[in-house]
C-alpha cells in the first residue's frame, strides 16, 4: 500500500502528466464559481412517484437557469447515476450516460452501482462520456478503464486555482466479484490527504474540492465525516453513497478538520429530488454557509421549462420502459415501501419459498435491505414496477453453513442495523456492540455446531454487502435465472400461500435491543 501511494505521487510530480490534467478553460475573471452537484440518481429519470419529485429534465431547466444567471459553472455528480429504474434495466447505462452529457456534466465520479452489469461493460458505456472522469484512489491501470480516468483536475478562474480529487469506497464486499477486476483500492484517507497536498504544495491550488461516494458517515468507515476531521488541505467535501440529504441548515454541513478549520460537507439525497449549489467567492475563497450554499428542489416550478435536448433523448428510449410498466402481473393489497416491514418480510419469505423449491429442507433465508430498491403502491402491479423493486443481476443460492458462521453474519448484519431474514427467524441486536445478542431458527437457539440451510442471493453468498461469512458455506445449488424473473413467476402463480402480493407480518424479525 506504501508504494502505491508512493508511486501515486511520483506520476503526478512528473510536469507533462501534471499539464494534462489542467483544465483547458480560459482565463476568466470572475468574483465566484458555482459548483452544481448530484448524487445517487439511480436510473431516476422521471419524477420520483411518491414524492413528485425530481426528473431529469427539471434538473436540466435548473441548472440551464444557473448558468444564465453566473459566468462560471461546473456541474459535477458524486456517483451511482445508474441502476434503480428500467431505463438501466433496458439500456445498460447508455441512457444516463447521455443525459449526464445532455446536463452539461463537467466532472463525474464512480459510484459502486456503475460497476453491477461489470467493469467490461462499464467501459463501453463510458467511451459516450464527455466529462471528466476521476478516480484518486482507484489504480485502473490494470483493467478495462485504463486511460478513461485521472487521479485529480484542476481548474483556473481568474487567477485562482481550484483542484478536485475523487474517493470510492472498498470494492471489496460492495461490488460484486468478478465486477471490477484488475481495479486497485487504496485506503481513502491517505490517498485523499496525499493529493490534498501536493495540490496546495506543489501545485499552488487555491482550494481542494474532494468528490466521494464512500457515504457521510457509515457503519464501514471511513466515512465523509472522518476524512473531514483526518484531513488539512481538502476545503470541501461533495458525498454520495449513504443518501443523506445534508442543506445548508444541517449541523452535519460543517466538519472542523486536523488544522481545526471548518470543512463543507454535503450531500443531495438520493433519485435526484435536489440539486445542490455552492458558490466559492474566488476574491476571499469564503466557502459555506448561507448563502454559499443550498439545495434546489426539483418540484413542479420548473415543469414550465422544456428543455428539448433532454426530452429528444428520453422520448427515444421511454417506449421500451412503457410497455413494462403496463404489464400488469398481479395487485397489492396495500401501499408497500420498501423500507417497510411488510416488504421486507415478504420479499424473505418469497426467498425462502424459492430456495426450498431448489432444496428442500431450507432452515431460513436472508435478504438485504439495499436490494429492494423502490416503494410498490396499492393496486395493480407492473412486470415493470417488480423488475424496479430486484434490479440486481443476482439468483437465488442455497448453500450449507454451520452455526458458528451463522451468528457471524447475524453479527455482521447488526452493524448495519439489521437486514430481511425469513419467517423462521427471531433475531434481537445491539448495534452499538457490533453483535446479535440473541437469535432462534425455527423457535430454537442458533447451534454453534448444527449445519444450516440457507437460502440467500449469490451476491450475499459471495460476501457482499459485509456479510463475509456467507462465503464459508457450501454451496448446493443455483437458481437459473435472475431474481426478478423468479419474483415475476411467484406472484403471478399466485404463490405465499396464495397471499397477495406485498402482504406480510408487520413486526420486525431481527430488530434491536430494547435501550
Amino acid at each position: 500500500m506504501k508504494y502505491m501511494l508512493q508511486d501515486t505521487i511520483r506520476r503526478m510530480s512528473l510536469p507533462v502528466i501534471a499539464a494534462a490534467f489542467l483544465s483547458a478553460s480560459p482565463m476568466l475573471m470572475a468574483e465566484k464559481l458555482v459548483i452544481l452537484h448530484t448524487n445517487d440518481t439511480h436510473s431516476q429519470v422521471d419524477p420520483i412517484e411518491s414524492s413528485g419529485l425530481g426528473g431529469i429534465e427539471r434538473r436540466a431547466a435548473a441548472i440551464d437557469s444557473v448558468r444564465r444567471a453566473e459566468s462560471n459553472v461546473l456541474v459535477v455528480d458524486a456517483g451511482d447515476a445508474v441502476q434503480g429504474s428500467l431505463y438501466f434495466y433496458l439500456y445498460g447505462g447508455v441512457v444516463e450516460q447521455k443525459l449526464l452529457n445532455a446536463l452539461g456534466t463537467d466532472l463525474r465520479i464512480l459510484g459502486n452501482h456503475e460497476f453491477d452489469n461489470g467493469i467490461d461493460s462499464l467501459a463501453s458505456v463510458l467511451k459516450l462520456s464527455e466529462a471528466k472522469n476521476l478516480s484518486t484512489n482507484y489504480f485502473l491501470e490494470d483493467s478495462a478503464l485504463e486511460g478513461m480516468f485521472s487521479p485529480y483536475d484542476i481548474r483556473t478562474y481568474g487567477d485562482k486555482r481550484i483542484g478536485f480529487i475523487a474517493l470510492n469506497l472498498d470494492p471489496k464486499g460492495m461490488i460484486a466479484d468478478g465486477n471490477y477486476d484488475g481495479l486497485v483500492f487504496t485506503d481513502i484517507i491517505p490517498a485523499a490527504n496525499l493529493t490534498a497536498r501536493y495540490l496546495k504544495e506543489i501545485e499552488k491550488v487555491d482550494a481542494v474540492v474532494a468528490l466521494t461516494h464512500i457515504g457521510y458517515d457509515p457503519a464501514r468507515k471511513p466515512g465523509d465525516l472522518q476524512l473531514a476531521r483526518a484531513s488539512k488541505d481538502i476545503d470541501i467535501i461533495i458525498g454520495g453513497h449513504s443518501h443523506d440529504t445534508i442543506g445548508p441548515d444541517d449541523a452535519r454541513s460543517v466538519v472542523r478538520n486536523a488544522d481545526g478549520r471548518d470543512v463543507l460537507v454535503v450531500q443531495t439525497g438520493k433519485s435526484g429530488a435536489r440539486l445542490g449549489k455552492i458558490e466559492i467567492e474566488l476574491d476571499s475563497l469564503r466557502i459555506g454557509g448561507r448563502p454559499s450554499y443550498e439545495l434546489i428542489t426539483l418540484d413542479g416550478r420548473f415543469d414550465g421549462r422544456r428543455v428539448a435536448r433532454i426530452e429528444d433523448i428520453v422520448n427515444e428510449y421511454r417506449p421500451g420502459v412503457d410497455s413494462l410498466m403496463h404489464l400488469w402481473l398481479t395487485r397489492a393489497d396495500r401501499d408497500m415501501a420498501r423500507d417497510d416491514n411488510r416488504m421486507l418480510n415478504y420479499m424473505a419469505d418469497f426467498v425462502f419459498d424459492q430456495g426450498n423449491e431448489l432444496a428442500p429442507g431450507i432452515d431460513l433465508a436472508i435478504i438485504n435491505k439495499g436490494g429492494l430498491r423502490c416503494d410498490i403502491p396499492k393496486g395493480k402491479v407492473s412486470k415493470g414496477q417488480l423488475i424496479n423493486l430486484v434490479p440486481f443481476r443476482n439468483n437465488i443460492r442455497v448453500l450449507d453453513l454451520k452455526g458458528s458462521d451463522l451468528l457471524a453474519v447475524l453479527d455482521s448484519m447488526a452493524i448495519t442495523g439489521g437486514n430481511g431474514v425469513s419467517r423462521q427467524v427471531d433475531a434481537v441486536y445491539d448495534r452499538d456492540a457490533r453483535r446479535t445478542v440473541r437469535a432462534t431458527v425455527g423457535g430454537k437457539d442458533v447451534d454453534p455446531e448444527r449445519t444450516y440451510r440457507i437460502a440467500t442471493i449469490d451476491y450475499l453468498a459471495n460476501g457482499g454487502d459485509y456479510l463475509t461469512p456467507l462465503r464459508n458455506g457450501r454451496r448446493v445449488t443455483d437458481s437459473s435465472g435472475m431474481l426478478y424473473d423468479d419474483l415475476v413467476r411467484y406472484v403471478t402463480a399466485g404463490k405465499g400461500k396464495g397471499r397477495p402480493f406485498g402482504d406480510g407480518e408487520k413486526r420486525v424479525r431481527m430488530r434491536p435491543v430494547s435501550k
